[in-house]
């Protein structure tokens, strides 16, 4: 789909973890259709920066930093953003997410410790749970919206360098997805799910370079996607040409997984 300005204009984007990586390459697709875009990502520098990029470039972008984590950052995103954004609010992109290492791996289901497991579930589950929550009034004042979740091949088939925890928040986020999209189905709201292959971005750069090439050995296209192809998905499904599309799973991940 080409680059819309006017598919956005008169609305506002939300894009967590958009500093960087994937989150980046979608607020800047969203600001090629028009919206202005509202990026949070609980790093303050780097999302400044980016944002400060994008609006050099004739974008329409604001940063804020913010934690998916944090129900106070959560509960007071209204505030934080201002009413006029807040209430024009039509998109909603849960991207951040964490997956944590130790020397460049995951470690096996029996050994996390439960304070991580914890914080991965109000990052990867809990925050984009409460973040639809927060942003559904808006789109449904309007009788239009479009939330795409950020899921994982990890969470469609046993992953390969992702750990227990990681796999059950981006499989938890599927069945989130569905039924979210039951309930607004009816209300011109769409609510979607991305599953992404390996993508080269700064979570997946810090892998030994075995753990890449094994995982590189399982994709049929032999490569790793970008970031930008990502983000062309999302662009897609949060358009007009879109609304017939809900509740469902888009995988991207050069074959790697076939079902």
């Amino acid at each position: 789909m080409a680059d819309d300005v006017t598919e956005g204009a008169g609305r506002v984007a939300v894009v967590t973890g958009a500093c960087r990586g994937m989150g980046l390459a979608i607020s800047e697709r969203l600001g090629r259709m028009g919206y202005r875009v509202v990026m949070l990502d609980i790093l303050a520098d780097a999302v400044t920066a980016a944002s400060a990029t994008l609006n050099r470039g004739g974008l329409d972008t604001t940063a804020l930093t913010f934690d998916v984590g944090d129900e106070a950052d959560r509960s007071t995103l209204r505030q934080r953003m201002g009413p006029e954004d807040f209430d024009r609010i039509a998109v909603l992109v849960n991207n951040a997410g964490i997956s944590p290492k130790h020397d460049g791996r995951a470690l096996p289901p029996s050994q996390i410790p439960f304070e991580e497991w914890e914080q991965v579930m109000a990052v990867n589950i809990t925050g984009p749970f409460r973040m639809c929550q927060i942003c559904l009034p808006p789109m449904r004042a309007a009788g239009w919206g479009r939330i795409v979740n950020i899921s994982s091949r990890g969470g469609r088939s046993p992953a390969n360098v992702a750990g227990a925890h990681y796999v059950t928040t981006k499989s938890g986020m599927l069945g989130m997805t569905r039924s979210v999209a039951k309930e607004v189905a009816a209300e011109g709201i769409t609510v979607n799910t991305i599953c992404p292959g390996r993508i080269a971005t700064p979570m997946s750069d810090g892998s030994p370079p075995e753990v890449l090439e094994r995982v590189m050995a399982t994709i049929p296209v032999n490569r790793f996607g970008q970031p930008s192809e990502i983000a062309a998905l999302v662009g897609f499904l949060a358009s007009r040409e879109a609304g017939f599309i809900t509740g469902a799973v888009h995988d991207i991940n050069g074959g790697s997984l076939m079902i």
